[in-house]
């Protein structure tokens, strides 16, 4: 397993990673939509957060792209870190890579000296819930339902 920083000229590397992976978006969304999402896997972040300083890093197993992630800076709070995305392929899953990863993006995180990290899960998302919860996040009482999709999100948060 190896972590490394993905760059906008990789967008065709995370179209095809989705269209292996359509699980979450197809979940979250309703539908999937590689080449676009892989572009605003590259530009997307949370408010007040500036895009080109966020960590957008892949997960390879195997020299397979097995896993993105998004970590953006000064969301909620100007010091804290927020963790917009977080997806590993089906065929990564259960093997400690999600642990590693997301040890990986904690690690970021405080060399950012942020003191928190965020992230919001879909209610629907139970294993991924799961996941989180075994990981120390917790819920921060803050909840949403998305306009479009009707899915109650709810931020969670952990102490880093």
């Amino acid at each position: 397993m190896r972590i490394r920083e993905l760059f906008p000229s990789e967008t065709a590397l995370v179209a095809q990673f989705y269209r292996e992976a359509p699980d979450y978006w197809l979940l979250a969304k309703g539908r999937c939509d590689p080449e676009n999402q892989a572009s605003d896997f590259f530009t997307d972040a949370p408010p007040n957060c500036n895009p080109a300083e966020s960590d957008r890093l892949g997960l390879f197993v195997d020299h397979r792209l097995s896993g993105v992630a998004e970590l953006s800076y000064g969301f909620p709070e100007r010091n804290d870190a927020y963790l917009g995305l977080m997806i590993l392929g089906p065929w990564a899953q259960g093997r400690g890579h999600g642990r590693s990863f997301l040890a990986h993006l904690e690690k970021l995180a405080r060399g950012r000296h942020a003191p928190r990290l965020y992230l919001a899960v879909l209610d629907a998302n139970l294993r991924g819930r799961a996941f989180w919860e075994r990981e120390g996040f917790r819920p921060t009482g803050i909840r949403r339902q998305d306009a479009e999709t009707g899915h109650w999100i709810e931020r969670l948060v952990k102490p880093l």
